[in-house]
């Protein structure tokens, strides 16, 4: 589980970006962060994958206090949070197939092991004559589609994504939110940022919705038919 206790955050002498936000993540739950440009989405995204510590607040992973963790713990809890960036983060001298297949290596994967998983998640987000090319050479809905097999290629326990279907056509956007859905289903907490509004009706789930630094909770709706 995740919590955030009457959280603020502010940068340096500037006004507070977010404002006494609380809400909790259950283990395998799936929400929705949207809000206006400017509402403090990104703060928030970036306090869950941890880039930041809040100015005050408590906030708790996995059962540690981030406010009295060791800076030497935390690249281990990072290595449990799958991100996929709205800028991508690719390494532009690696091909796609050495980009999703990093984590995989840090972790200590065997080479046969990396081989199999990362062909076969790139063969699903269609980029399978793409594998050895490098980001320079791709289009920015294959930089998305890269970038979201790398986030998620290792099953992390946080999946925390921010506008990930915003640079892919519809068809290939519901294809990668049923692997999302389909990685939720296996526990991981996952946490998508969008101003897609079909999106969110198609997937029906709970959503966290900033306004200027406040945060709302809005239960899930009726999820409508993908299709259609």
């Amino acid at each position: 589980m995740i919590t955030f206790e009457n959280v603020g955050m502010r940068y340096g002498m500037g006004a507070e970006v977010l404002r006494d936000v609380s809400f909790s993540l259950d283990r395998g739950s799936f929400h929705f962060l949207v809000g206006p440009s400017g509402a403090g989405k990104t703060t928030l995204l970036k306090l869950l994958y941890l880039a930041h510590r809040p100015s005050r607040g408590l906030i708790n992973f996995f059962g540690r206090d981030l406010m009295t963790m060791e800076r030497e713990a935390l690249p281990r809890m990072r290595r449990r949070i799958g991100v996929v960036f709205q800028d991508f983060r690719l390494f532009e001298h690696m091909s796609a197939f050495e980009n999703v297949a990093l984590p995989l290596r840090i972790q200590g994967a065997k080479k046969a092991q990396v081989a199999d998983h990362v062909e076969e998640l790139l063969c699903w987000v269609g980029l399978e004559d793409r594998m050895h090319a490098r980001p320079a050479t791709l289009s920015g809905g294959e930089k998305q589609r890269v970038a979201i097999a790398r986030a998620i290629i290792n099953k992390p326990d946080l999946l925390v994504a921010d506008e990930p279907t915003g640079n892919v056509d519809p068809e290939m956007s519901r294809r990668l939110m049923h692997l999302f859905v389909a990685l939720n289903k296996e526990g991981t907490t996952t946490v998508v940022a969008t101003h897609d509004e079909g999106l969110v009706q198609s997937i029906g789930a709970p959503i966290l919705k900033l306004s200027k630094g406040d945060l709302e909770h809005v239960p899930g709706g009726t999820p409508i038919d993908p299709g259609a």
